[in-house]
């Protein structure tokens, strides 16, 4: 699906990238921790877009897939450095992003910062505040002391290799909450979430419909539906809310 392209950011970062031009708005989707571009949904969702004639792009932040930096040296904050910095340099017109669980975050807090740039938000398993909420409210006080005084903790994955979570990452996502402040989000929003996900409980979904505020904003539970959001089902049901957005938009 083409060669993959750089973007050098105003922080010095190296932003691989895919893009083509086609029908505005652009949709961009954006990946979830520690995933990359070369995911199923991305891939899936570009597929669609081609059929559909549909400007697309999708990106790895820093540290992820064919950008450059280490993963362990990234945090919430310069990965929506890294989204802000592909949006505003890659798009032209307004833009329907597609976030994936630790991409659901990033879409909200481009809501909070550049509004007038959306034209519309689905996310998938959305993981808003999860580095409070998912990790360190839930540690143990020994987990904690470890991540705090050695500056990183390794976690048992499913998906691979251990996920190391740092202490920059806990204390930058600090400063990036959406959900302990309100939220108003004046654009059609569709949310995504499987009720068998092990990551992100369907709670925090249900905890998110509640505190967004806005006039145009859906919640659809799909049975069964794990993290992965990846079955042929749930890639239709994301095609789907997409086409829903931009009719809405």
């Amino acid at each position: 699906m083409g060669d993959t392209q750089f973007l050098e950011t105003e922080q010095g970062r190296q932003l691989a990238y895919h893009k083509f031009s086609g029908r505005m708005p652009a949709v961009v989707f954006l990946g979830g921790l520690r995933s990359d571009m070369t995911g199923t949904k991305a891939v899936h969702l570009e597929a669609w877009a081609r059929r559909s004639g549909r400007e697309f792009l999708r990106f790895d932040y820093s540290g992820h897939g064919e950008s450059s930096g280490e993963f362990t040296d990234g945090c919430i904050g310069d990965w929506h450095e890294d989204t802000v910095a592909a949006i505003s340099a890659l798009t032209e017109e307004k833009v329907v992003v597609v976030g994936s669980s630790m991409g659901g975050w990033q879409a909200l807090l481009l809501a909070k910062r550049m509004p007038e740039k959306l034209a519309g938000i689905v996310t998938i398993a959305a993981a808003p505040d999860f580095t409070e909420d998912g990790y360190w409210e839930v540690w143990t006080e020994e987990e904690r002391k470890t991540v705090m005084e050695e500056g990183e903790i390794a976690l048992p994955s499913e998906y691979g290799d251990a996920m190391v979570i740092t202490r920059k990452l806990i204390e930058d996502g600090r400063n990036h909450f959406v959900l302990r402040e309100p939220l108003k989000i004046d654009l059609p929003v569709r949310m995504l979430q499987g009720t068998a996900d092990m990551d992100v409980p369907t709670d925090v979904a249900l905890r998110l419909l509640d505190h967004v505020e806005g006039d145009d904003i859906h919640l659809e539970l799909i049975k069964d539906a794990d993290h992965r959001f990846s079955t042929p089902e749930c890639l239709d049901t994301i095609t789907r809310a997409v086409e829903e957005v931009l009719i809405n938009a």
